[in-house]
C-alpha cells in the first residue's frame, strides 16, 4: 500500500445515479462507514426497480433528490457537496444501436461533465466510475485464445501488449471502437484527467468490469449475473448469444460489497491518489463463462432451466474479458474478498427474502 495521507469526514457527500444498483449501495454502504455527515443520493428512476429502493435509502439515512444529472441546475439545486461517486449512466453496451444515441450521451458525457464543473466550483473531489467497456472491441477480439470444455482460455502468449494471465491492465490499448457507451466513458475520463491537470480537480476513474449483488435489476443487456440467478428461481429461459452460442464466452465478476470498500478507502485518501486510473474487477480468480455460471446458479438454487443457443455474436460484444486489478492493488492495498460463489449466494438469499416485490422485474 501507498503512503497515503487521510481526509477528514466531509459535511455533504452526493451520489449520482443515488437509487440505481451500485449507487444505492454505495450510498447505503458509505452513510453507515461515517464518510460524511449526510450523504445525498440524486437519480432520476428512470431504470426499472430504482423506485424499490428509495425505502432502502430512507432506512438507512440517505437523503434522497429527484433528479437528472443532465440538467444542471438539478445538480446544483441538490446541494454543495466535498465529494460526488459518480455512479449515473446508462450502462448498456447496445444503446443507440437501434434508436437515437442522444440519451447515452447526454447521460454518460454531458452528465459527467456536469459534474465536473460543479466538482470545480465548489472544490469538492470526485471518485468516477468509469468501465472496462473504453477497450476497443477489434483489440479484445484479436486476444489470442483456446477454446476449453467450459471456456476460452487466453493464450500465453498476445499480440497486443497490456494483457497476461492476471487479465488487461490500464496499459492495453486504447485505439479502435467500443460502443457509444464506452466511448462516452473513455471521453469523460479524458476530460476528467484535464480538469485534474488545469483545476487541480481531486478525482479518480475506476475502470470497473462485472459489478454484481443484492439490489441489482439484472437484465440481458446488462446485469446478467443477477439475471441468471432469478431465471433459475423464477423460470423462463437463457440463451447463449455469440460464438456459436455454446456459452463459453469469460468475464470476471465483482461484489459489490468489495467495489464498496474500495470506493470508501478512494474518498478517505483522495490527496494522495487523484489523477489515477484504475482497473476494477474480480480478476482472475473471480471469473466464469456463461457456461460455468449456469452450473453454479444451478447448484446454488437446486433448480435447471432451458438455455437455448443464439449462435449470432451481438455488436460491440467480446468472448474474453477478465480484469487485471494490480495496479489499484498496488496502490490501496485493495483485492476482492468475495468469491462468485459468494456473489451468487447473496444474489439469491436476496431474491427468495424478496420473491413477490420481485417477480415482476424478473420473471417472464
Amino acid at each position: 500500500m501507498v503512503n497515503v495521507e487521510r481526509n477528514g469526514v466531509l459535511d455533504v457527500l452526493l451520489v449520482t445515479g443515488g437509487a440505481g444498483f451500485v449507487g444505492s449501495n454505495l450510498a447505503i454502504g458509505l452513510r453507515d462507514r461515517g464518510l460524511a455527515k449526510r450523504v445525498v443520493a440524486l437519480d432520476n428512476l428512470k431504470r426499472r426497480g430504482s423506485e424499490l429502493n428509495l425505502p432502502r435509502l430512507q432506512k438507512a439515512g440517505v437523503e434522497f433528490v429527484h433528479g437528472d444529472i443532465r440538467r444542471s441546475e438539478d445538480l446544483a439545486a441538490a446541494g454543495p457537496f466535498g465529494l460526488i461517486v459518480e455512479c449515473s449512466a446508462e450502462p448498456s453496451v447496445l444503446a443507440g444501436y437501434e434508436g437515437s444515441p442522444r440519451y447515452v450521451i447526454d447521460t454518460n458525457l454531458v452528465g459527467t461533465v456536469n459534474c465536473l464543473e460543479l466538482a470545480r466550483q465548489q472544490g469538492a473531489g470526485i471518485v468516477f466510475l468509469s468501465t472496462s467497456r473504453v477497450y476497443p472491441v477489434a483489440a479484445l477480439n484479436a486476444l489470442a485464445l483456446t477454446e476449453a470444455p467450459t471456456r476460452f482460455v487466453l493464450d500465453e502468449a498476445q499480440p497486443l501488449p497490456g494483457v497476461s494471465a492476471r487479465g488487461v491492465a490500464e496499459t492495453f490499448p486504447l485505439d479502435g471502437v467500443r460502443s457509444l457507451y464506452g466511448a462516452t466513458k473513455l471521453c469523460s475520463e479524458l476530460l476528467l484527467r484535464e480538469y485534474v491537470d488545469m483545476y487541480g480537480l481531486r478525482a479518480i476513474a475506476n475502470r470497473c468490469g462485472v459489478i454484481a449483488g443484492p439490489w441489482q435489476m439484472g437484465r440481458v443487456d446488462q446485469g446478467v449475473v443477477a439475471l441468471w440467478v432469478a431465471r433459475h428461481v423464477y423460470g423462463g429461459r437463457l440463451d447463449y448469444i455469440g460464438y456459436g452460442g455454446v456459452g463459453k464466452q469469460v468475464r470476471d465478476v465483482l461484489h459489490v460489497d468489495d467495489l464498496l470498500r474500495l470506493v470508501a478507502f478512494q474518498a478517505t485518501y483522495l490527496d494522495t491518489l487523484k489523477g489515477e486510473t484504475f482497473n476494477v474487477g474480480g480478476g482472475i480468480e473471480g471469473s466464469a463463462s456463461l457456461q460455468e455460471l449456469t452450473a453454479l446458479c444451478q447448484e446454488v438454487t437446486g433448480n435447471h432451466i432451458p438455455i437455448g443457443r443464439v449462435a449470432e455474436t451481438r455488436p460491440a460484444d467480446v468472448p474474453w474479458y477478465v480484469t487485471d486489478y494490480s495496479k489499484v492493488a498496488r496502490a490501496t492495498g485493495w483485492r476482492p474478498e468475495k468469491d462468485l460463489r459468494a456473489i451468487v449466494t447473496d444474489i439469491h438469499s436476496w431474491i427468495e427474502t424478496h420473491r413477490e416485490v420481485l417477480r415482476p422485474i424478473f420473471a417472464d
